[in-house]
């Protein structure tokens, strides 16, 4: 065990720490030594353990260096998206806004609008453009403040909250954190009331400065996180919190924009993920309609999506059973292609 001691010490040693925080980990690790002469600390070394390596992984001194040029960004968002102008019209007014003053706060974006329309990816491509780490947190039935706050580190069991699993997970203090689903917390008023009340602490710039996660016990500054939420009505946002978000409404894709990104964005994703290539699997013009609309409208591309990865998932079992070099996907024969039960 003493050699499990010095492990710890070493991690302290060669990480950057707050110095309130590691001469508080030195005390814990002083106290261990002298338990260690009896022989009786191994659940008190597990806690220390896991606690010590949770403060060492967290990023204190670590950021990536931002990239405010807009044009930059506009290729990216082109590159990654088809249309969506007016949304990518006020994403680069914000970043314009950032290159003027560079000590403000990130804005705090909430994307609203149906599912699979592109918020998600629309955030990673924020992060993209800025040169910053991206990191999604999915808040669907979340149930306790301590999904986000933490619980003690005296509980073997404990472990820290959302947001400091999120910057490890993001190896940098001013990540893109992507809040997700952030109108489908808990329904529950005593838990929403109480979630509601800890975001708007993480999200205001006035408090977030000192954000108090119960495990690591020590105040961590979120003031160089961006923050975006998402979200498909806001009926559900305190309205504290909608005072201190900015929203952007996305709008549904037109059938002929759900065209464009099928051929030009789905498709070449398809290619790389089954290893086919635009040779073995060729569409008639006249069958795209009905890949588009199999089951009706649909305001986003989710479905159109898992639509034509069935159809090349077939596509490659019959290539090889029926040893055929290519298959032409026609009218007559779209049917054998689509899921069941469309």
């Amino acid at each position: 065990m003493i050699d499990d001691i010095q492990v710890l010490k070493d991690k302290i040693t060669n990480n950057f720490l707050p110095d309130a925080l590691r001469e508080n980990s030195e005390i814990i690790l002083r106290r261990l030594d002298r338990m260690s002469k009896f022989k009786s600390y191994s659940s008190d070394y597990e806690i220390a353990s896991k606690y010590i390596d949770t403060i060492t992984q967290i990023p204190w001194d670590k950021k990536t260096e931002d990239n405010l040029d807009i044009n930059n960004a506009k290729m990216i968002m082109d590159k990654n998206h088809y249309g969506m102008d007016p949304v990518k019209e006020r994403v680069l007014e914000y970043l314009a806004s950032m290159n003027f003053n560079k000590q403000q706060p990130a804005p705090i974006l909430c994307f609203v609008g149906l599912q699979g329309i592109g918020k998600t990816t629309i955030a990673n491509s924020i992060a993209e453009a800025l040169n910053r780490n991206f990191v999604r947190i999915a808040l669907g039935g979340l149930a306790s403040v301590l999904e986000i706050r933490g619980q003690s580190k005296v509980n073997a069991d404990a472990e820290p909250g959302y947001i400091i699993k999120a910057l490890i997970r993001a190896k940098s203090m001013n990540p893109v954190i992507l809040l997700d689903e952030f109108d489908k917390i808990s329904d529950e008023g005593s838990v929403r009331s109480s979630v509601m009340a800890t975001f708007l602490e993480i999200l205001d710039p006035e408090q977030n400065t000192a954000f108090l996660d119960h495990y690591i016990d020590y105040p961590v500054n979120l003031s160089n996180v961006m923050f975006i939420l998402t979200a498909n009505n806001l009926s559900t946002l305190s309205s504290a919190l909608l005072d201190r978000i900015e929203i952007i409404r996305f709008s549904s894709y037109s059938d002929e924009e759900k065209l464009k990104i099928a051929k030009d964005f789905i498709l070449p994703k398809l290619y790389t993920r089954l290893g086919l290539n635009s040779s073995q699997i060729k569409f008639d013009d006249d069958v795209w309609n009905d890949m588009i609309r199999p089951l009706g409208y649909e305001a986003g591309i989710r479905e159109l999506e898992r639509v034509l990865m069935n159809i090349g998932r077939r596509v490659s079992k019959k290539i090889l059973m029926d040893k055929v070099d290519s298959v032409q996907i026609t009218k007559s024969n779209l049917k054998e292609y689509l899921p069941i039960g469309y």
